[in-house]
């Protein structure tokens, strides 16, 4: 496995050894041994895992889990392919308020790791696309939070006017209102 830290401190992309032949492909998605040596990173466990499938130009996010609850992530794609965003809302960090975007996919096998204290969404860019990730902490509604995916302070570049959005997306709260909990 590669580990590259991001322009964004603390954010990981990992490219794991895709093993290919003509029965098919192997990777190892996750090992704990390697993440903690290249990351500095020990997540005890992490205790949950989530799956979505999403047809083309569903946009999820930007969502985050408040403490103590929050969440960190390692996101990756089993099928198909999205356009990953994250916001850092850590506010004594050099780069809060700040994104990074990369696109995941089943062809690339690339996986991101996103601590806590980051806003996170993703755009799905084919249909039946199935997006997985792992979460260092358990689902608690009365913590989950969002900001608006197309606020204008953030300035991403989503690639798309009208995505397909869930009602609290919609209605998410605007960056310039956000006080961060982090």
């Amino acid at each position: 496995m590669v580990f590259k830290e991001c322009n964004i401190k603390g954010l990981f992309v990992i490219t794991p050894n895709v093993y290919k032949d003509d029965r098919g492909y192997f990777f190892e998605s996750y090992n704990k041994k390697q993440f903690i040596n290249n990351t500095g990173v020990n997540i005890d466990n992490f205790v949950q895992d989530n799956q979505s499938k999403s047809s083309k130009n569903v946009l999820r996010g930007l969502h985050f889990q408040n403490p103590p609850n929050a969440q960190a992530k390692l996101v990756r794609v089993l099928s198909g392919s999205v356009l990953d965003v994250v916001v850092d809302i850590r506010k004594n960090s050099p780069s809060y308020g700040k994104h990074y975007k990369i696109v995941l996919s089943s062809n690339n096998f690339k996986i991101l790791y996103i601590p806590e204290g980051f806003a996170h969404g993703f755009l799905t860019l084919e249909d039946n696309t199935v997006f997985s990730y792992k979460c260092s902490s358990y689902y608690n509604k009365e913590s989950e939070d969002s900001i608006l995916w197309n606020d204008a302070t953030l300035n991403i570049d989503w690639e798309i006017n009208k995505p397909i959005l869930s009602e609290k997306d919609e209605i998410a709260q605007n960056f310039c209102s956000f006080a961060s909990k982090f």
